[in-house]
């Protein structure tokens, strides 16, 4: 039977980090609001002459050198983002022509913060299927672009950033399951209220900003991720004291807490970077999965559990053996 196993991962940041000192200067809040209510103490934010797919290029190159791979092995790439560069053409194919990988698939998916998870839950059945040798799957955002900074409950919640793995077939088991969901009718809770078919033309810079419904997104987020979690381990028959470490999305760290609770496992378990990283969207499991690795605490053998719940609401959960 054939596997996809990870083989390489990385991530990159923005160099302008913006603490909650600096916030301070520019919308009603202060630092004790922020921590209090969101864990968070600092975040990325893009330049303005930075692209989303730029992000991706140095995320992928950090990858790509830990797996010992070439742009000439890539044979497939997979981005989940809701900031690409463009509407067309897709920023997979952008980032293949800006690393001089060579012809391959290349596409992107949009499931708002359960991007990367639905990506590489994707590249998994293309590698199982015996389609792929070598995917390059990436989650990123500059969803910096997309707020309003005068919107104190949603500007202090937000980072840029990118992270990727590479995904090769294995003998041995690597991921395990994938398990995806999604449910439409909660799209007024989470969203941003412009696209190609939606007021486009309409819209100025500055017109438009995402729009949350705070409490209501926590309550579903908390249940949702709880629930995607327990669905990975009852079809592998297995306990949480089967698995080493939860990668969950970094959106808050009262929504972390929750979910902890609610599984009855200690955070201790749970890797944590919204501390730093703040909400990066698409991009916070796979950056939270490789400051574990980085940091040394994710080793070898181990088995994670990647859970990571979005606007749509999407959802979705990877178990896999590292």
């Amino acid at each position: 039977m054939i596997y996809s196993q990870i083989v390489g991962t990385g991530r990159y940041l923005p160099e302008r980090i913006m603490t909650n000192a600096d916030l301070e200067k520019i919308v009603d809040t202060t630092d004790e609001w922020i921590r209090t209510r969101t864990g968070i103490e600092q975040r990325h934010v893009a330049e303005d002459d930075q692209k989303t797919s730029d992000l991706c290029v140095e995320a992928a190159k950090v990858a790509m050198e830990e797996a010992g791979v070439t742009v000439e092995d890539i044979d497939l790439i997979v981005v989940g983002t809701t900031s690409p560069d463009l509407i067309f053409p897709n920023i997979a194919t952008i980032i293949q022509h800006k690393m001089g990988i060579p012809a391959c698939a290349a596409f992107s998916i949009e499931a708002a913060c359960t991007g990367f998870v639905y990506a590489l839950s994707t590249a998994d059945k293309f590698i199982r299927a015996g389609d792929t040798k070598c995917a390059l799957v990436i989650g990123a955002e500059i969803i910096t672009k997309l707020i309003d900074w005068g919107d104190r409950s949603t500007c202090v919640l937000f980072g840029d950033g990118a992270g990727a793995v590479i995904l090769k077939p294995s003998e041995e088991q690597g991921i395990v399951s994938t398990h995806l969901g999604a449910d439409g009718q909660y799209k007024d809770l989470l969203y941003y209220p412009v696209g190609v078919s939606n007021n486009l033309a309409a819209a100025g810079v500055g017109d438009s900003r995402i729009i949350m419904s705070g409490n209501d997104v926590f309550k579903v987020a908390v249940k949702t991720l709880s629930s995607v979690a327990k669905e990975a381990l009852d079809a592998n028959n297995l306990s949480l004291d089967d698995v080493d470490w939860i990668i969950p999305h970094q959106a808050n760290l009262r929504i972390l807490q929750a979910m902890a609770k609610r599984l009855k496992v200690s955070m201790d378990k749970v890797i944590q970077t919204v501390q730093i990283h703040g909400n990066t969207s698409a991009a916070s499991v796979p950056m939270a999965l490789d400051v574990g690795i980085r940091d040394g605490r994710i080793k070898r053998g181990q088995t994670l559990l990647l859970v990571a719940f979005g606007g749509g609401f999407t959802w979705g959960s990877v178990l896999l053996r590292y």
